[in-house]
């Protein structure tokens, strides 16, 4: 069984000298193919991971925000497999990916904490699918409430959670009207 890590990924990294910079909406962060030369980590803002097909059509992978790590899967390859866009202006930080490899390599602390953060990523792609997989907006929302203690973001979050979930911020909106309608 894996202990509790004392510090989580994020902490290790910053005994790691990084770069911070900001980039304007609709910047690139990388394109694919690009070699993975750097780790990112979203201090403010928004960069969407996107994998656009030959025939147009676009796949989002990831809505990373402040405190994720964008494509930190990438970690382990030789190229990125997507685009990285900003969405919203952005600062971020990054690690040379030599020096983070070496620490995993290094340091099996900081290889279980790697480990860790990967795990946690997964389940909430999990639940991402899942809650997309319902098919009503009243659906989607439970399932979200569900695992978030029940209560919503505060009204100016409402937008982000509308893309959680995969449904519009109009539809969105309609259901938590709804519900408060028939509760109050």
């Amino acid at each position: 069984m894996i202990a509790v890590m004392s510090k989580p990924f994020l902490s290790l990294l910053a005994d790691i000298p990084g770069a911070t910079r900001s980039l304007a909406a609709g910047a690139l962060l990388f394109q694919r193919n690009d070699p993975v030369r750097r780790v990112h980590l979203v201090l403010s803002g928004q960069v969407h991971l996107m994998r656009r097909q030959a025939d147009g059509a676009a796949f989002l992978l990831q809505r990373a925000g402040p405190g994720d790590l964008v494509a930190e899967a990438s970690l382990l390859s030789d190229c990125y497999h997507c685009d990285a866009e900003c969405v919203t202006d952005s600062t971020l930080k990054s690690w040379p990916l030599a020096a983070v490899r070496s620490l995993i390599r290094a340091d099996r602390h900081a290889a279980l904490a790697y480990a860790a953060h990967l795990a946690q990523g997964l389940r909430a792609a999990r639940l991402k699918a899942e809650i997309t997989s319902l098919k009503r907006v009243e659906d989607r929302l439970d399932a979200w409430l569900a695992w978030h203690g029940g209560t919503l973001p505060r009204k100016g979050g409402w937008h982000h959670l509308a893309g959680e979930i995969n449904v519009t911020p109009e539809a969105l909106y309609r259901e938590i009207a709804r519900r408060r309608k028939t509760t109050g």
